[in-house]
């Protein structure tokens, strides 16, 4: 049986050590191709190794997680990636899985937890932690409410704007690129129902989302 190729993206130098080591182990079945210490760098080396699956990481500067899987996504990557994070916020979750990710697991999820759901990753099956799955569902069940409801990324780069601050300096820094704010901005002024800046400011205040002290 041919083992499964992965690619592991990741800004945390241990966390990749841990990570190679326990998919290297003799008789695992898996064969680790590379490894990568953001986003960017993780696409490049999606394309040009063609892994089964990417586990990726999503908060990472210098190119964080949800761009790359959106990314690939565009690129038509045959690769699945199974996104591997502490994080299991709404504001992580729906974003990864929208730009694309099979699945979703957390840092402490047990070894075997973690190697059949990279097995499963590599047959195309969708593969969701129990509190990713249950965020999911909710967020399935109430969309009048998520829908209008800024994110904590959305709320932060709201108050930015509030600021004066230009496309270029937010995405700096915020570690995303000037296309990923502009995205946010479409997505802040159609919850907020307005059409430009300033409207959106205007708003925020009038919602509450930013504060007048």
């Amino acid at each position: 049986m041919t083992d499964i190729t992965l690619l592991i993206v990741d800004d945390h130098p241990v966390v990749r050590d841990g990570l190679r080591g326990m998919f290297t182990a003799e008789g695992s079945g898996f064969r680790v191709v590379g490894e990568a210490p953001d986003g960017v760098r993780g696409v490049g080396l999606a394309l040009e190794l063609d892994p089964d699956v990417v586990l990726m990481d999503l908060r990472m500067p210098g190119g964080n997680g949800v761009d790359a899987i959106a990314e690939l996504t565009r690129r038509g990557a045959r690769s699945r990636v199974l996104v591997l994070t502490t994080y299991d916020t709404d504001t992580d979750t729906l974003p990864a899985i929208e730009a694309g990710a099979t699945g979703y697991l957390l840092k402490d999820a047990p070894r075997e937890e973690l190697f059949a759901a990279v097995r499963a990753a590599a047959e195309g099956r969708t593969v969701l932690s129990p509190a990713v799955a249950s965020r999911l569902v909710t967020a399935v069940r109430t969309p009048a409410v998520t829908d209008r409801v800024l994110s904590a990324r959305e709320a932060e780069i709201l108050a930015l704007v509030a600021k004066g601050t230009a496309n270029r300096a937010i995405a700096a820094e915020l570690f995303i690129s000037e296309a990923t704010v502009k995205t946010h901005l479409t997505h802040i002024y159609a919850k907020l129902l307005v059409n430009d800046r300033a409207s959106a400011v205007a708003a925020g205040y009038d919602r509450g989302i930013l504060g007048r002290g």
